[in-house]
């Protein structure tokens, strides 16, 4: 007789995939006749037995009865494939990786598991019984609670799992360990200013300082953009209008405030060689003080910024011409400026998700979070935000603080957005999108325990408010919206040279001045989006590569992004639409 590695129903075979301290379960490929594939476990080959099972009925017909012709053909259709995630061992639901329908058996834990009703990919299975009110398990923390009670093999979503608060273990510190210094010291090619940071890009920016002077500043912008342009002045990567929807009837308190951090951290931003301030001249965000009390007539402009006012001049084509002379009399010596080595701890990362799905907190992040701390080895900082999106696992984050001044920073965040969402008769758990939901996230602590991931293993060096000036080297956390454009724009304004941002469904987002990096959470849409994903994560799911690989991957793209090598979404020419201010307050 020939063996063809085949098992019956009740045996079990799970190959398991290590990645950034998940261990992921693999059920076997059910085959007709109540028989299943035996999956590769760790030392052995696919191959021989598949030239068994595939090739022996072919060369021995009459040895093999036609149920096992049956079986070869279901091989051949059908792959051993990767059915559904387990991310750790306490987890009561699992991944599914591909669509299944009612009926279907994945094999789990010497257990037969019957699915319920149809899940799509990326959802969740229920891997036992759960009672209402229990809670539900995945990344082995609670990612919710039963609406009613669950049978093993249900589909787990918006119809049975809800939110309710629980108390996360905040102690302070205790997981702090410090950050071993790679020996290994990396470069990139980038553009030294004279504050001693150093660009990643070298553009022109024309900032207005109210929403009344937005048309003119993009009319200043839009004569620089022609072919000559790009002839003329190689070494400058555009000229670009940085407008808004604020700036006037808003409160002369903190709205104002973060309105000119926003303002003046683009103005002083590393990757801006030069730039021009158009205000109208009656607005409450006055140009004039502005610069004085973000301190731009003494930051990296040796005679301050050009400052044009509407009003004064006398009107919008007199305004544009001289703003249009402005940039010509900068052009020059912001051409002039050159490419040259900078140790990669002058880099700082921005990190977003946005358009996330149920495989995004199981590739993409965890990957980005790898780099992340290859980066923060370097020296360099990595910046985490969007604080509705780590709410339900900010005790992850407090546990690893640097300190417990740290550490009570990021809970007094926590803390500011329940009052406010609660003012406006909201709950955070209204975050999670049309888009997460069709994906398989189901509430704000699934998605948060997912986005988390991006922090990777590093301390919680420091906390910061929106677009205040990023001066902390490692890991770092920035108050911001959920919101992709208005929190990418805080970051970006507080300083960061360079952005990654993961996706499952598919995001296209840009933040000019600074080139980001789009990761795709699975190889489908890598391959449907190519125009737009610079990193394929989904890999990790396909079992071709571990977080760690991908990681890696991330991290040497980062340093070829930041000598020059342009994003997708540079190629595409996106980016000088998304730029959000987060507005705060009445409109008065």
């Amino acid at each position: 007789s020939v063996s063809l590695q085949l098992q019956s129903a009740n045996s079990q075979c799970l190959s398991t995939l290590h990645f950034g301290g998940f261990v992921g379960l693999f059920p076997a490929t059910n085959l007709p006749g109540g028989l299943k594939a035996k999956n590769r476990c760790d030392g052995d080959s696919p191959l021989l037995p598949a030239i068994f099972i595939l090739i022996m009925p072919v060369l021995f017909p009459s040895r093999f009865p036609r149920k096992w012709i049956a079986i070869v053909k279901a091989v051949k259709k059908k792959a051993v494939k990767k059915i559904a995630i387990q991310l750790k061992p306490e987890d009561n639901v699992a991944v599914i990786q591909f669509p299944l329908k009612a009926g279907d058996a994945l094999h789990f834990q010497k257990k037969t598991i019957l699915c319920r009703q149809r899940i799509p990919a990326g959802h969740k299975i229920a891997l036992e019984e759960i009672k209402q009110g229990q809670a539900l398990v995945k990344y082995g923390q609670k990612i919710g609670f039963a609406k009613k009670d669950i049978r093993r093999g249900d589909h787990v979503h918006i119809q049975n799992l809800g939110v309710e608060d629980f108390d996360r273990d905040c102690q302070f510190c205790v997981d702090y360990e410090p950050v071993k210094i790679a020996a290994e010291r990396r470069s990139f090619q980038g553009f030294a200013r004279s504050d001693g940071k150093a660009g990643t890009r070298n553009y022109i920016a024309v900032i207005s300082s109210v929403n009344c002077s937005a048309s003119v500043s993009k009319y200043v912008a839009q004569a620089f953009q022609t072919p000559a342009f790009a002839r003329d002045y190689p070494n400058v990567d555009g000229v670009i209008a940085l407008t808004h929807k604020s700036g006037c009837s808003l409160l002369p308190t903190e709205p104002l405030a973060m309105l000119q951090r926003v303002l003046a951290g683009m103005a002083k931003h590393p990757n801006v060689g030069g730039c021009v301030m158009i205000g109208l001249g009656c607005e409450v965000n006055q140009v004039s003080h502005l610069i004085q009390k973000q301190g731009l007539d003494r930051a990296c402009f040796s005679n301050g910024p050009v400052c044009l006012n509407i009003q004064t001049l006398g009107g919008v084509r007199k305004t544009t011409e001289a703003g249009i002379q402005a940039v010509n009399d900068i052009l020059k010596q912001v051409n002039n400026r050159r490419r040259t080595p900078q140790s990669a701890d002058k880099l700082t990362l921005a990190m977003n998700c946005g358009g996330s799905d149920g495989n995004s907190g199981i590739s993409a992040n965890p990957a980005l979070g790898c780099a992340s701390d290859q980066l923060v080895r370097q020296g360099a900082a990595s910046v985490l935000a969007e604080t509705t999106e780590i709410y339900g696992a900010e005790h992850l984050l407090v546990r690893r603080a640097s300190s417990k001044t740290v550490g009570q920073k990021l809970l007094n965040l926590i803390h500011w957005w329940e009052n406010h969402v609660q003012l406006h008769g909201a709950s955070i758990d209204n975050n999670p999108s049309y888009g997460n939901k069709e994906g398989g996230l189901t509430t704000i602590y699934e998605k948060s325990l997912g986005a988390v991931a991006k922090a990777g293993q590093s301390p919680l060096s420091e906390v910061y408010r929106y677009a205040e000036p990023i001066e902390a080297k490692g890991l770092c956390f920035m108050d911001t919206p959920g919101n992709d454009p208005v929190s990418m724009t805080g970051l970006v304004s507080g300083g960061c040279n360079i952005a990654a941002f993961t996706t499952g469904r598919g995001s296209v987002y840009g933040c000019k001045p600074t080139p980001c990096i789009k990761i795709a959470s699975n190889t489908a849409l890598f391959r449907w989006m190519e125009e737009d994903m610079d990193v394929n994560a989904g890999t990790i799911l396909d079992g071709t590569e571990t977080v760690e690989e991908v990681g890696r991957r991330i991290f040497e793209k980062i340093l070829s992004v930041a000598s020059g090598e342009k994003t997708k979404s540079e190629l595409a020419g996106i980016g000088d639409e998304e730029f959000a201010p987060w507005q705060i307050g009445p409109v008065l």
